[in-house]
């Protein structure tokens, strides 16, 4: 195939080429849908007359077998369109026979409903690790009601029960593993997802007050100040950023998303970013590099520096606030760029560049976050050059920026803020509790 097909039905049905939306009529996509149903099998054009048209068990006639071909016919011209010729007949075959027959041709990983049930069927043949991975990668796929183009018609009713099954059966078995692992962020937010939808399930209510125990407990911290609107905690804590467990990471990066240690020339080996390299990848630069890149696929960038005006380092630059997902096993590390990396190898950001920066770190989390707590540093206080700024400041306009992002939307229960003891030295406890008062 020489496009990149995908059928999404986990939500809203749709049909992709290359990640960007295809235009199909209403019933050529409910087609689309039965075919999808068929799970590779061939469908004859009396089948999907009778299903997508909702006809009676009479003889289908030859205007009927007509609007089916018309359908069939609207798929492969919207898809010629977006694929330049060809492809689209290797998306929806025709099957030889007496009576016409049609079939979709794709790889399951192209079918997000096909690829959801592939995850938790691998995910229960794995290791207890592996397992939840399987399954928070399983869970991310479905956006909202399954085939909900065609959730009327009889023919999705089975189909649609089907999934739902599925994702329960996996829901629940994401919160017996978390609980296996001792990862009790997770599992809280998987009990209470769960119990959500189950009110009157008196278990997964014990379960939910026994895990908001706990995590309570994890995230206490040096300050704490909980807040009722939103329910959102914001934690201060003593410490070391990347020993932080159960919990995502964020880590400032530069616009170029460099990552070159050698000789503290273009990054230093101290900064958080050098110790995500030496630490989290095991001094493995060239895999953090294919992370980065695999990360910043849909990202377009905005520049390339010739070799000639930036000496050293990685040369496209991408745009500030550009926010990269690193996922590594048990944790991942949202990169974002708030600061700009000069040509004469120094990064320098802004107060008004570092807001924009927070404010797409939240938008990523509420998209890559899966609800889950999140450590961060003082983000603006290192190298990055915030010239004249308090860190009192910084630390106060972090934690505004968090709470009012989640009074737009709830991303996160728990924002933890690590400083290093000379941090807090500088900046004195008092201070940091008036920090944390300020929404």
């Amino acid at each position: 195939m020489s496009a990149g097909v995908d059928v999404e039905v986990l939500g809203r049905t749709r049909l992709r080429v290359d990640g960007a939306e295809v235009a199909v009529p209403p019933t050529a996509l409910a087609v689309l849908a039965r075919l999808l149903l068929a799970d590779g099998e061939a469908v004859t054009v009396d089948e999907l007359y009778r299903d997508v048209w909702e006809a009676g068990p009479g003889p289908v006639g030859r205007a009927d077998r007509v609007s089916v071909q018309k359908r069939i016919v609207q798929l492969r011209q919207a898809l010629s369109r977006n694929t330049g010729g060809g492809a689209h007949r290797a998306v929806v075959s025709t099957e030889p026979g007496p009576v016409s027959a049609y079939r979709l041709d794709l790889p399951r990983e192209r079918v997000d409903a096909h690829h959801f049930r592939d995850l938790v069927a691998r995910a229960q043949r794995a290791d207890a690790v592996t397992e939840a991975s399987l399954l928070e990668s399983a869970l991310t796929l479905w956006r909202g009601r399954p085939l909900m183009a065609v959730e009327r018609l009889p023919f999705a009713r089975q189909g649609i029960a089907d999934l739902c099954r599925v994702r329960l059966e996996a829901r629940r078995a994401l919160l017996r593993v978390n609980l296996e692992l001792g990862r009790f962020p997770q599992a809280l937010h998987a009990a209470e997802d769960l119990a959500a939808d189950h009110p009157g399930d008196g278990e997964l209510a014990a379960t939910v007050a026994e895990l908001r125990s706990r995590v309570r407990s994890l995230h206490r911290g040096l300050l704490r100040r909980e807040f009722d609107d939103p329910a959102v905690s914001v934690v201060i804590a003593r410490g070391d950023l990347l020993t932080q467990r159960d919990t995502h990471l964020v880590v400032g990066f530069t616009d170029t998303f460099d990552t070159a240690t050698d000789l503290d020339i273009v990054i230093n080996q101290s900064s958080l970013q050098g110790q995500l390299v030496s630490r989290l990848y095991g001094g493995d630069r060239a895999r953090l590099d294919r992370d980065l890149r695999v990360a910043l696929r849909g990202v377009q960038p905005v520049a390339k520096e010739s070799r000639t005006d930036k000496r050293r380092g990685k040369l496209v630059r991408y745009p500030l606030g550009t926010v990269a997902v690193l996922r590594l096993p048990g944790v991942r590390v949202f990169g974002v760029a708030y600061s700009r990396m000069g040509n004469d190898l120094v990064a320098r950001s802004s107060v008004t560049e570092l807001a924009y920066g927070l404010d797409r770190l939240w938008e990523a989390l509420r998209d890559h976050g899966q609800l889950m707590p999140v450590a961060l540093p003082l983000v603006g206080s290192g190298l990055a050059r915030l010239d004249g700024t308090r860190h009192e400041d910084l630390l106060r306009m972090i934690v505004e920026s968090f709470v009012a992002a989640s009074r737009r939307g709830r991303f996160c229960p728990a924002l933890t803020i690590v400083l290093p003891q000379p941090v807090l030295d500088r900046i004195g406890i008092p201070q940091i509790a008036a920090a944390l008062a300020a929404p």
